[in-house]
């Protein structure tokens, strides 16, 4: 257990990559133990349960995507997990880079899209969340290894301190979860559960 306090003031959650290509059987890397992956971690629910704290205690809310644009072939040719994308995954308008039900944005929640993998690479996501107060950055979503981990690194590298729900994100298997959240993140960010970080969020009766 986790002693995870919480202000809702200064506190966001972030949803990285909720989208259909990305965790629905159905989707374009299901084949990649992805879907399968989640649903073992049962994370559409707890981002769901999450959000419902968060809007509850009208913390922010910020999700943010990974898309391919119309008229790129790929997400760029630099790297192998680039090359993966487009022009048959993610790509932008296309029910693949939807949200996945169960975790879309309601109201007037904000949603950025990114080409690379840390939700802050080329997007106004600093700046945003410095301009409602936010120190604390609660991160869910998918792949854990992979947009998770960069994101939350780069939030530590900007000052933020972080939370990472270790129930309400998935990768490819149990052993890239593993690899992220008991290794590469180690000394960077708290791990926390869904229920811990739903506690948290909720007002003492």
């Amino acid at each position: 257990m986790t002693d995870l306090t919480l202000d809702p003031t200064t506190t966001a959650v972030l949803v990285i990559d909720m989208q259909n290509d990305n965790l629905h059987p159905d989707g374009a890397f299901a084949a990649t133990g992805a879907a399968d992956h989640a649903a073992e971690q049962d994370v559409v629910a707890h981002v769901g349960a999450i959000l419902a704290a968060a809007r509850a205690a009208s913390a922010p809310v910020v999700h943010n995507r990974i898309v391919v644009y119309p008229g790129r072939p790929t997400g760029g040719t630099n790297a192998p997990i680039f090359r993966m994308l487009g022009p048959e995954s993610l790509l932008l308008g296309t029910w693949g880079a939807d949200p996945i039900t169960g975790a879309e944005p309601v109201g007037d929640e904000i949603v950025l899209d990114r080409i690379r993998m840390s939700a802050f690479h080329g997007t106004s996501l600093d700046t945003i969340l410095r301009n409602l107060g936010v120190t604390t950055v609660v991160v869910t979503g998918v792949w854990t290894n992979m947009a998770v981990e960069h994101s939350a690194r780069d939030a530590a590298d900007l000052g933020y301190e972080v939370v990472v729900v270790s129930d309400a994100t998935s990768s490819i298997n149990a052993q890239w979860q593993e690899a992220a959240l008991g290794f590469a993140l180690t000394n960077i960010v708290t791990v926390a559960t869904t229920a811990e970080v739903v506690a948290a969020l909720t007002p003492a009766p």
